[in-house]
């Protein structure tokens, strides 16, 4: 007889649902149950892909600080799964002379939680990395501790902890319904009726159609995003051990890899995309974005490009402040939520954490007081919209 009723019910698998399902379980074993709507490790969402950049430059000290934490969350993860998950390359962030983004913000923030950085001038940081091409108004900070987090390696090895200590996995469920029901939830998903005491959503750019039995609407903007890896005929180059992550602090954005789970490195255009919806998005990479970002390889990192091996789509979710959500719902509080506001899974292992302190505690002492889902600039009809991250 299949089972119906849970303590926790998690909706969407993830990479930060999967990281809660792995919490959740550790803690309450078979009582946890993980529903995902399509297939585990689709890529219709925003986490799944080989690599995305781990690192401990942020804009503010908030961020640093939760960055550190995640850093430890990390590694907890890889002794239980006997797995390496993270992977150390370090992190170049380039600004140039008059940068969208204030350098300031990023040593500010580094230098006020004690994490150590250096300042490169162009020139030394073509000597370091002789793959740049750069004027001599651009500026290098390098944090040796940044590196590549693995979608894919980990959200495998967190839905397989999660099994092993106990938990429920059911793919192809799509929600159908949502409601509150006394103090239970009842949730109707793939054809199956389910009841629990405590739900948790992170359900990515579909977070709007869960809020809705809730009566909630956050503004979320929704676009697809891609991103391109490079046969390049230089690979050993950028090899790991050679080349670093590294982000163009400007704006249009940039960002991009070593050679990483394909035969040669990727980069991307941050929220470079457009608008969709989640039913609306397409799977085809963006002509003008392809070409943004190659015009940005051929000037600054020329020996990257060469034959394209393929663009990979995905969504991000995004609040008009780019901060994330995350917390329960006030008038629902056996209700956790994580919007991860597309820069979020560097954090997914400390996130997944956060969660299950939430729905089993109801509070947690890492500090997401910048996350209130109550926060005004979610409550606004049309808000002021920066995606700075």
């Amino acid at each position: 007889m299949t089972k119906s009723l849970f303590d926790t019910v998690v909706l969407g698998l993830g990479g930060l649902g999967s990281a809660a399902l792995y919490r959740l379980a550790l803690r309450i074993g078979g009582e946890v149950l993980g529903l995902e709507q399509f297939e585990l490790g689709h890529g219709r969402g925003s986490s799944q892909d080989h690599s995305r950049i781990i690192r401990l430059s942020y804009h503010t000290p908030a961020y640093v600080e939760l960055a550190k934490h995640a850093y430890t969350a990390w590694r907890e993860v890889e002794a239980d799964a006997g797995e390496q998950l993270v992977f150390t390359t370090g992190g170049l962030d380039l600004w140039p002379a008059e940068p969208a983004y204030p350098m300031s913000d990023y040593t500010g923030s580094m230098a006020a939680c004690g994490v150590a950085y250096e300042t490169l001038t162009a020139a030394e940081v073509m000597y370091r990395w002789p793959q740049f091409r750069l004027t001599d108004d651009i500026t290098g900070i390098f944090q040796a501790e940044g590196g590549i987090a693995t979608p894919n390696l980990s959200n495998a090895a967190h839905r397989r902890l999660a099994l092993a200590n106990g938990a429920t996995i059911r793919d192809i469920a799509p929600v159908s319904s949502v409601r509150p029901v006394g103090d239970e939830i009842e949730i109707e998903a793939g054809g199956t009726l389910y009841r629990c005491r405590r739900l948790v959503i992170a359900a990515g750019a579909w977070s709007n159609h869960i809020l809705a039995h809730f009566g909630r609407k956050l503004h979320l903007t929704i676009t697809q995003e891609q991103v391109t890896y490079y046969r390049t005929p230089h690979a050993a180059d950028f090899m790991p051990d050679r080349f670093p992550v590294w982000i163009w602090m400007d704006e249009p954005s940039f960002y991009g890899f070593p050679v990483f789970g394909e035969p040669g490195p990727k980069m991307a255009q941050d929220v470079g995309g457009e608008r969709v919806t989640p039913e609306t998005r397409t799977f085809e990479p963006n002509a003008a974005t392809l070409a943004r970002t190659e015009a940005f390889l051929a000037q600054y990192i020329p020996t990257m490009l060469g034959e394209r091996l393929y663009t990979k789509t995905c969504l991000y979710d995004l609040p008009p402040d780019r901060n994330f959500v995350l917390g329960n719902l006030p008038e629902h509080p056996n209700v956790s939520l994580a919007i991860g506001a597309g820069h979020s899974y560097k954090f997914a292992a400390l996130i997944g954490k956060i969660l299950s302190e939430l729905a089993l505690d109801g509070r947690t002492d890492y500090d997401i007081a910048p996350f209130d889902i109550d926060r005004p600039i979610l409550q606004e009809e049309n808000p002021a919209i920066n995606f700075m991250c």
